[in-house]
């Protein structure tokens, strides 16, 4: 029998409740998840919000990296039908970012690599399944590890930036933790 699944909060750069605008980009080893940082603009009065798109320049950037990465999800719960999720029971909460300990997903990876004739159990081991809830969507993903760093620029231009340039991503302002 499994061990149920746990939603741990982890810390990484707050998630902007407005407009995020998560963008990724990923290949098969890579994962680089940009997304603008909830950072209070003090002269802000709440009347007159701004618009911003993903060519706005001057904004936080957050680059969350992960090399290697395993799995992606990008897409549903939003904010608003976020109690429609599987694991809001446990917890999953908008603007968040959470672990998945005992995470199915990852034993379902491991179940349809049974088939490989060279399959081991324990190839999935050092994995790790995780969770960020913006105002739109969701991103799931599973990886070893990863790593944040914050930019500023345009979310779209800074994240094109860190794929070219992985040496761009040098400015660490966080990494895994809870």
């Amino acid at each position: 029998m499994s061990k149920p699944e746990v939603l741990l909060p982890i810390k990484v750069p707050p998630l902007s409740a407005g407009a995020p605008l998560p963008h990724i980009f990923a290949d098969e080893g890579r994962l680089l998840i940009a997304y603008l940082a909830n950072i209070p603009d003090p002269s802000f009065d709440g009347t007159n919000p701004r618009s911003v798109s993903a060519a706005t320049s001057n904004q936080t950037v957050v680059i969350l990296a992960a090399d290697p990465y395993l799995a992606l999800q990008f897409g549903p719960s939003n904010d608003e039908t976020i109690s429609g999720h599987r694991l809001h029971g446990l917890g999953l909460q908008p603007y968040s970012a959470f672990e998945v300990e005992n995470s199915s997903w990852i034993g379902s990876l491991e179940r349809a690599n049974r088939s490989h004739s060279s399959h081991a159990p324990e190839l999935l081991s050092g994995y790790r399944h995780f969770i960020l809830t913006f105002h739109d969507s969701t991103i799931e993903f599973v990886a070893a590890s990863f790593s944040t760093s914050l930019h500023e620029g345009a979310v779209l231009a800074v994240l094109m930036e860190a794929a070219v340039n992985p040496a761009s991503l040098h400015v660490e302002v966080g990494s895994l933790s809870r």
